[in-house]
């Protein structure tokens, strides 16, 4: 009887168990179904899109296209992306994400500057934006009532009806490179740096930078660099965080892959408002920049944060783009040499050897004008056009869907290099900007190239980048004679025109030249210019007492 009664409990057990085990695997199955089916709608309104958006690669389920990136250099993979569709705007998948990139000038502007006020937003960023400032910033800051405050606010400081009024320092600024490259030429980098970063340092704050090895020039350069490096699509982390956005959820504490972001109120925000700070409480300079913006907070409730992000976007930006596109001008004339003489020739006619270029005598250096135009579009800096844009609804172009939100982004490598508006696009040559040239060709815009974005999201600093690069190539082509620096066999050291960083900012990588004054008098000129600047500039003397690097160390 026992033994019966064991028997029957251990068979209902079993059964128990049998029954427990099906349950589960039931439950596992419907879980995995509804993963599936889940995925599989999900990947079939990706197909849907696929067919209604401009022509690209096939996207895999979840990861898009994300798999095929190349590690350095997209914008070039882009390129022959949009050659092989034989389609000027190309569909990409990042993970989930669809995004369109444009590969040509016409496309660019029938787009994003004819439809400027369709696409003026920002898509959703994660790294570059949830993860850093997000809507604190007017770079990543979604199209809106606080965007228009923020350009408002910007405007008043690099506006172009402010730049003109900036001439006179930035002018002494240009005679101190010439004069400090007439002494150390081998620390050309080093001068330029300093020039862009001292210009923004007395329009931002009133104080000028005058060493180059000041602290403040070398972290703000390092910090801008990886924040360019963040606005690079690419299948590694940080960057796979856009891929794959719940990876950004996180704690930081463990997850390794946020690489430091994921902090809003990080002290380098602290920073640039410390900086700001520091400038509205001197008694100097009553014109500067952040007092306009202290004067204004009030009637905009501006935060903390958000005076940070204005003050940082000009005294970053602005140093960063500026010095880079001077290195890509030097690297030209080491590279081209045979473009010098007619700038020459042009300078000697015009402005003669006993004083500097001005800005006053542009209207009467097309040559130099051409050769700045030139400069910009070879080797541009924002190389992809700076952050993307995003349409505030849903778009038709020849047919194609450009859904609201979609990563829109400009590729400005392969706009300037396209062999109908500019043949042979490897060379660097001013001809094509010559009025009536052989070389010259049609372009959507008057000023022949893309550098500085689109639409409403147009760099803000345009003006004052363009003036200041001019009045510094048209100086420093006036008064050197720029060559590829010599092996002691006296063989020349070849420069490579590709060997740029990968950075969304892009700049070449450090080579060696030479430059040297074309004519004694010449020389004579820039030294005397020189000390002329230092007596005018001595008003905006001074020094911070932040340090970044001090900053982030601190408890």
């Amino acid at each position: 009887m026992i033994t019966t009664t064991l028997s029957s409990t251990a068979t209902w057990m079993q059964l128990q168990a049998t029954f427990s085990e099906r349950g589960l695997i039931t439950v596992l199955l419907t879980f995995l179904s509804i993963i599936a089916l889940i995925i599989l709608t999900d990947y079939a309104h990706m197909v849907y899109l696929h067919f209604k958006m401009p022509p690209g690669p096939w996207p895999l389920p979840i990861v898009g296209n994300t798999y095929s990136l190349p590690d350095n250099k997209p914008w070039v993979y882009f390129e022959e992306l949009s050659k092989k569709y034989h389609a000027p705007v190309i569909t990409f998948w990042i993970g989930r994400n669809p995004t369109v990139w444009i590969c040509d000038a016409w496309a660019a502007s029938e787009i994003m500057d004819k439809r400027a006020g369709i696409y003026c937003s920002r898509p959703r960023m994660v790294v570059f934006g949830e993860l850093g400032t997000g809507q604190m910033n007017l770079v990543s800051m979604y199209y809106g009532p606080r965007w228009r405050i923020h350009r408002k606010l910007t405007h008043m400081g690099v506006g172009l009806q402010q730049v003109r009024n900036y001439r006179p320092f930035q002018n002494d600024e240009s005679m101190l490179v010439a004069y400090n490259i007439l002494r150390t030429p081998e620390l050309y980098e080093k001068h330029l740096e300093r020039y862009a970063a001292s210009v923004v340092s007395i329009i931002g704050f009133g104080r000028r930078i005058s060493d180059i090895h000041d602290p403040i020039i070398s972290e703000v350069l390092a910090v801008m660099k990886r924040a360019a490096e963040l606005n690079v699509p690419g299948k590694t982390f940080p960057m796979l965080m856009e891929t794959f956005p719940f990876l950004a959820r996180f704690p930081t504490s463990i997850a390794p892959w946020k690489h430091g972001l994921g902090k809003p109120n990080s002290r380098g925000g602290s920073f640039y408002y410390s900086l700001a700070e520091e400038a509205r409480d001197s008694p100097a300079q009553e014109q500067c920049y952040v007092k306009k913006i202290f004067q204004e907070a009030p009637n905009y409730d501006l935060k903390p944060e958000e005076i940070a992000a204005l003050t940082a976007n000009l005294f970053g930006a602005g140093s960063d783009t500026s010095s880079s596109t001077l290195v890509t001008f030097i690297l030209a004339c080491c590279a081209f040499p045979e473009v010098l003489p007619k700038a020459w020739e042009e300078l000697d006619r015009v402005v003669g050897p006993s004083r500097s270029p001005t800005m006053d005598d542009e209207p009467n250096l097309p040559y130099i004008k051409a050769f700045v135009k030139e400069v910009f579009r070879w080797r541009s800096v924002a190389i992809i056009g700076g952050q993307p844009h995003a349409p505030i609804q849903d778009d038709m172009y020849k047919g194609y869907l450009i859904p609201k939100g979609t990563w829109v982004q400009g590729n400005v490598w392969a706009i300037h290099h396209n062999e109908k508006e500019f043949p042979d696009p490897d060379r660097f040559n001013p001809n094509r900007y010559l009025k009536d040239d052989p070389e010259s060709r049609p372009f959507p815009n008057e000023r022949g190239y893309m550098t500085f974005g689109w639409g409403r999201r147009v760099c803000s600093g345009q003006g004052l980048a363009e003036q200041g690069t001019f009045i510094t190539i048209a100086r420093l082509l006036w008064a050197f004679n720029i060559q590829k620096a010599l092996e002691l066999d006296g063989k020349e050291i070849p420069v490579d025109i590709f060997n740029y960083t990968n950075g969304l900012n892009m700049r070449p990588n450090p080579f060696q030249c030479r430059i040297t004054p074309r004519t004694p008098e010449i020389r004579a000129t820039v030294d005397r210019e020189g000390e002329e600047a230092l007596q005018r500039l001595a008003i905006y003397d001074g020094e911070t007492k932040y340090r970044m690097s001090q900053w982030y160390t601190r408890k």
